[in-house]
């Protein structure tokens, strides 16, 4: 019974692609400021081939790396969460996703106030962290939602726990949801609920939800369960893609409860896919360019890379990557980073050989080995195991 497991470090991007400057991300590199962390270390990930990979030159590889490795360079127009994935599930998006960098029009505003019955607050881009503690205190007198942006395509809605119950505030973003379409169809609505006692004084909650838009072709999960496969979901992998093609999933609250959760899906049995995403890095870590958090919470998950080893079955192939840069040692913005991702690899050697894949064009690629690996024919992209590793 064939089972691949899809692991996403999320924004963990290993150096600027060519086209960096023109998303403003020169000198960006997300994994080498991460390994600047004091006691950072992935052995695990080290013995695979992560540091023997093309461009990799701040940290040492291994002599015969036990894994599959590779750089792959995004094809799509973007450098955010949605679009990542979906190329790497077989969607190249060529026209970018819209950004409002000045805020959401009059428009838009005016149907959302008139729709919840709430007024807002904000409406331009801001820290998401700043927002809530500049903001907070007239939000909870007031009530009104505090809406912002970011360089991402997304439309963020804050609200304190106490005065808009997490449920109510998922039903606001579904709200913005059936609005922004058309030229406003952003990626994602995302709901940031909070909480703190005021003046100032306010925390996000791990209760955060997003609302994306549904794929606009046909991805990997969709070619998986249409075989009558399963596609499990860990994470916000279910709301990266709007819960089309998924067959199962659940949701965590941090990367540790991520972990676990795939823990417990490589004990059971299943054909199939499981996919997961663990956020920490991106969201926790990189935005608020933490490079000891980053690098800490790479540690952790190659700490963990070792029990997932100890249950990988004989038919089972692994995958890590990630969906874009986050770079945490980056000063020109907090914004995502526009920059190659890894690709690392184990199990099922039978099907993909250990070794060097070298550069490849699109995140498209990781999708075909996985539906090739699960005998189907992949929709884009071309399979690692469509040729041999290159030769050092």
């Amino acid at each position: 019974m064939k089972r691949v497991f899809v692991i996403v470090l999320d924004s963990c991007g290993i150096g600027e692609m060519p086209d960096a400057a023109l998303f403003g991300d020169e000198g960006s590199n997300t994994l080498k400021s991460a390994a600047q962390a004091e006691g950072f270390e992935m052995p695990n990930m080290k013995k695979l081939g992560l540091f023997n990979i093309d461009g990799i030159d701040w940290c040492e590889g291994v002599d015969k790396p036990s894994g599959a490795y590779a750089r792959m360079a995004e094809a799509s127009n973007g450098k955010d969460t949605t679009t990542g994935h979906w190329e790497m599930a077989g969607i190249i998006s060529e026209k970018p996703m819209p950004t409002f960098p000045d805020g959401f029009p009059k428009e838009v505003m005016d149907e959302f106030e008139k729709k919840t019955g709430r007024g807002w607050l904000v409406n331009k881009p801001y820290s998401g962290t700043a927002v809530i503690n500049e903001y907070g205190d007239e939000h909870v007198k007031t009530g009104k939602l505090i809406v912002y942006t970011s360089a991402d395509s997304v439309f963020q809605i804050a609200a304190h726990e106490d005065i808009v119950p997490c449920e109510q505030l998922y039903e606001y973003c579904r709200t913005a949801r059936e609005i922004l379409k058309g030229d406003y169809a952003v990626g994602r609505v995302i709901a940031r609920p909070f909480i703190g006692k005021g003046n100032g004084n306010y925390t996000r909650t791990p209760r955060r939800h997003d609302f994306s838009l549904e794929p606009t072709g046909t991805t990997m999960l969709d070619q998986i369960k249409d075989a009558g496969m399963d596609v499990l979901a860990v994470g916000k992998i279910k709301d990266i893609f709007a819960g089309v093609g998924i067959t199962e999933y659940v949701y965590t609250q941090n990367n540790a409860e991520g972990i676990e959760r795939t823990l417990e899906y490589m004990d059971k049995d299943f054909h199939g896919l499981c996919f997961t995403n663990l956020v920490d890095t991106d969201m926790i870590y990189g935005h608020r360019r933490d490079i000891q958090g980053y690098g800490d919470a790479l540690s952790y998950f190659d700490k963990k890379l070792g029990e997932m080893l100890g249950k990988m079955r004989k038919e089972d192939l692994l995958i890590i990557t990630a969906d874009h840069g986050c770079d945490p040692g980056y000063t020109k913005t907090t914004d995502h980073t526009r920059e190659y991702v890894p690709f690392v690899a184990c199990g099922a050697e039978e099907f993909l050989k250990p070794g060097n894949y070298g550069s490849r064009k699109t995140f498209a690629d990781l999708g075909a080995t996985v539906v090739s690996y699960l005998g189907l024919k992949p929709l884009s992209g071309t399979a690692f195991n469509a040729a041999d590793p290159v030769k050092e």
